[in-house]
């Protein structure tokens, strides 16, 4: 095989010329031999023949070597050169042009300098054009970050072109959730896929229950107007409403049944005595034995009279109840850290004297979190006008089911009549201008004043809903760069030839795995699996699938000391049985890519794996083989170091580490294979092809 350039493989170049040189050794040798028998020259005549008929091989082998060194070898590093600048105009120039290329320096030199002002020329009437929709970009993404209902975009092939991070949240761990990726993937429901045909193109809104594992969501489906076909979709989690609507409200109208129930008898009783006791007295007066005794029929009703009235009575707690469980898990009442609420109280106060000091250990509770800071804000100045404070400290006690909210000054307890006073008080900054006891009875709460067991302090307190949430709050991730991406539209539908699918707009899933060992037909198995995922050209940050595998057998140390990975580090992980078809899940519909790729999908696919990877594979190492098979080196380290690329600090043989790198390998490689007119799928495949039969490189 020759390169484009017609240059000969650098190995077989080497053996023609030493065989050509060895050649013409012995064949000068024997030549020199024949003549010195027949002629039997004596002196510098014998010295003459010999330098004579071996100068061939001499001359062959310093002519061999001078263009080895002058030449080829020039040639070979001009190459690598070469292919760098063209993944890179800014890769590092390790090999300049030497021996007789060394003229083209200033013109190689040159070349990369235009290259370099061409690019930052349309970078920079690329970042000009794109500037306007740059900024409405950031607007967009500030504002889904913050949006609390769960959001999808999706293009006319139901591809997930953008999501937000509600979005996320609502499917944490659910494999269909990736840009590219198709609704199928996140709910299996025809009426769905009948809704989304149907939607009328003037954005006009339909609305569908769609059910995700033990919940059902109520979904919002909007046709983008003036769009090809985009899809708006905006879920909220009906699952709380449903039960509520079957609890507390169910108990609502069945207490409303019986208080109905109880009055219609009690308002029948009633009128049936008015009308019993004037024809009684009658009977009463004629009989003359007026006011002796009550008629059985009087008693009768008098009895009804009091068992309705009971039951009305149990009729109303049980109703007053229902209230108020109501009230405590209304809409409003959301969960709420005790240190944000200080925290927030605090940075409410800022224009007043007053400071507050958490103490004590933080706690959950349920509270409608704007209306309780306005009211703590407006007891706390008024409490220390009263005391005369200007500094208190905040403490969150635990009872049985409630958190108390104290707020603890030096001095006096509260009298009741102040404290009654207090719950009269309006607190114009809300709607409404509620009264402080208004919102008491939201949070089914009330306030109370007692004293410290030091006799020096007291406390305003505050009982509050105690909410089933244990630990602090996690720390806010930063905001996700891959949460959209509308070039997705563009791409060909998912139906359409994939092999006729171009390479930028291939989805590829680059992975890797880390084993036992090497044999893996004689029982090493896989240990990890890593993967990250290319869409529309781009590597995506966090798109990552890395999962430990429990091998069933224990990890030699000559593996431990390449990986790392110790037979601790995989103790309870999943068997290869379980973590393969999460992986598979993962894949999606994408083309996958790895470095030495036989050797990985023989590790995933064991015989009995039930499971078959049967997508088109991708091969970076036989991609580089193909494209430079005079140039020795096309392991993983030998790649990254042609073509720039760096593994960061402890990732080189772990498996998304190096999953990692043979991604940006393979978008370093195809700037070259589309500069050869490898364009499409078809084309990569076929290119693979013609290196299968080539010496394998070590991985």
């Amino acid at each position: 095989m020759r390169t484009p350039s017609g240059l000969p493989r650098r190995q077989r170049l080497i053996g023609v010329w030493l065989l050509i040189s060895g050649l013409s050794l012995f064949g000068g040798a024997f030549v020199a031999l024949w003549l010195d028998s027949r002629l039997a020259p004596t002196g510098a005549e014998r010295l003459a023949l010999w330098g004579g008929c071996l100068s061939a091989s001499g001359l062959c082998f310093f002519l061999g070597l001078l263009l080895e060194r002058r030449l080829l070898s020039p040639l070979r590093h001009l190459q690598v050169q070469v292919a760098r600048m063209v993944a890179s105009p800014d890769a590092r120039d390790d090999y300049r042009p030497e021996g007789w290329l060394s003229d083209l320096g200033p013109d190689l030199l040159r070349l990369r300098e235009h290259w370099r002002q061409d690019r930052a020329q349309l970078a920079g009437a690329h970042a000009e054009g794109a500037r306007g929709a740059a900024r409405i970009r950031q607007e967009l993404e500030a504002l889904l970050q913050v949006l609390e209902t769960p959001l999808l975009l999706c293009d006319r092939h139901r591809r997930l072109l953008l999501y937000n991070q509600a979005a996320e949240t609502l499917f944490t761990d659910h494999p269909g959730l990736g840009l590219g990726k198709r609704l199928e993937g996140l709910f299996e429901l025809a009426s769905l896929t009948d809704a989304l045909d149907h939607l009328p193109a003037d954005g006009s809104p339909r609305e569908l229950m769609i059910p995700l594992d033990d919940r059902w969501l109520h979904g919002c489906l909007r046709r983008v107007p003036q769009s090809d076909h985009e899809t708006l979709i905006t879920l909220t989690d009906s699952t709380a409403a449903w039960h509520c609507e079957m609890g507390t409200r169910a108990s609502l109208a069945d207490g409303l049944i019986a208080v109905r129930r109880h009055g219609a008898g009690l308002s029948s009783a009633a009128e049936a005595l008015t009308q019993v006791r004037p024809a009684a007295r009658t009977s009463e007066r004629a009989t003359g034995h007026e006011g002796e005794q009550q008629t059985p029929l009087n008693a009768r009703l008098a009895a009804v009279i009091a068992e309705e009235g009971a039951g009305l009575g149990r009729a109303i707690d049980r109703l007053g109840d229902a209230v108020e469980a109501l009230q405590r898990q209304g809409g409003r009442l959301a969960p709420l850290w005790s240190n944000d609420l200080w925290q927030a109280l605090n940075d409410h106060l800022t224009r007043s004297p007053l400071a507050l000091t958490p103490i004590g250990m933080p706690a959950w509770f349920k509270a409608d979190a704007p209306a309780l800071l306005v009211m703590l804000g407006a007891l706390a100045i008024r409490l220390g006008d009263l005391a005369d404070v200007r500094h208190m400290d905040a403490e969150v006690c635990l009872g049985n089911k409630r958190v108390y909210l104290d707020l603890i000054w030096l001095g006096a307890p509260l009298t009741q009549h102040q404290l009654a006073g207090w719950k009269t008080l309006r607190l114009d900054a809300l709607p409404l201008s509620p009264r402080v006891e208004d919102l008491l009875r939201q949070h089914a709460s009330d306030l109370w004043s007692l004293q410290d067991d030091d006799g020096r302090h007291a406390r305003l307190r505050l009982p509050m809903p105690a909410a089933e949430r244990v630990g602090a709050p996690p720390t806010r991730a930063a905001p996700r760069p891959e949460f959209h991406d509308f070039g997705i539209a563009d791409l060909p539908p998912p139906d359409a030839e994939l092999a006729a699918c171009s390479l930028a707009q291939l989805e590829v899933v680059a992975f890797d795995t880390e084993t036992t060992g090497l044999a893996l037909r004689q029982g090493d198995r896989v240990i990890s699996i890593g993967a990250c995922r290319i869409v529309n050209g781009r590597l995506l940050a966090d798109d990552t699938f890395d999962m430990r595998v429990d091998p069933g057998r224990s990890i030699p140390p000559a593996s431990t000391a390449i990986h790392g990975l110790t037979d601790s580090d995989v103790l309870g992980a999943p068997p290869l049985s379980q973590a393969l078809p999460r992986f598979r899940d993962y894949l999606g519909d994408a083309v996958i890519l790895a470095h030495n790729a036989a050797f990985d999908l023989l590790a995933l696919q064991p015989p009995g794996a039930g499971i078959t990877l049967d997508m088109p594979v991708l091969d970076t190492l036989l991609l580089s083989r193909a494209l430079d098979p005079s140039i020795d080196g096309h392991d993983l380290d030998s790649l990254a170091s042609r073509y720039a690329l760096s593994f960061a600090e402890g990732t080189r043989h772990t498996a998304l580490g190096d999953a990692r790198v043979t991604a940006e390998l393979w978008l370093a490689m195809r700037t070259r294979l589309e500069a050869r007119g490898i364009e499409t799928l078809a084309d990569a495949l076929t290119l693979q092809s013609s290196a299968f039969d080539r010496e394998d490189a070590s991985a």
